[in-house]
């Protein structure tokens, strides 16, 4: 009988997370085309001129993963869907923080 072991890594991220296009489809576990296919749909729009250039922060690694995972995999929400539903998700995160905060 043979022993397996998992090994699991993480990666701590704050608010000066800056990534490429290639480190955001690692860290997030997606295609680089369907990054490619969010940025087209709005769901995340990244800095820079051009892809090469592109940097994506906390912000859309975050959008990146709840569009994929709660969104589009659960509810099979589509790209343009899902951006319209992040927008309201991140607006009713405001209005809660303004509310309790």
């Amino acid at each position: 009988m043979k022993k397996q072991i998992c090994i699991s890594t993480s990666i701590l991220l704050d608010e000066n997370t800056c990534c490429t296009l290639q480190e955001l489809s690692d860290f997030c576990s997606r295609r680089t085309e369907l990054i490619l296919e969010m940025i087209d749909e709005g769901i995340i729009i990244p800095s820079g001129s051009s892809p090469s250039q592109w940097r994506f922060g906390l912000r859309e690694i975050h959008r990146v993963q709840t569009a994929h995972h709660r969104l589009i995999s659960e509810i099979q929400v589509n790209m343009a869907g899902a951006a319209l539903a992040l927008d309201l998700l991140e607006e009713l995160e405001k209005l809660r923080r303004k509310v309790h905060g």
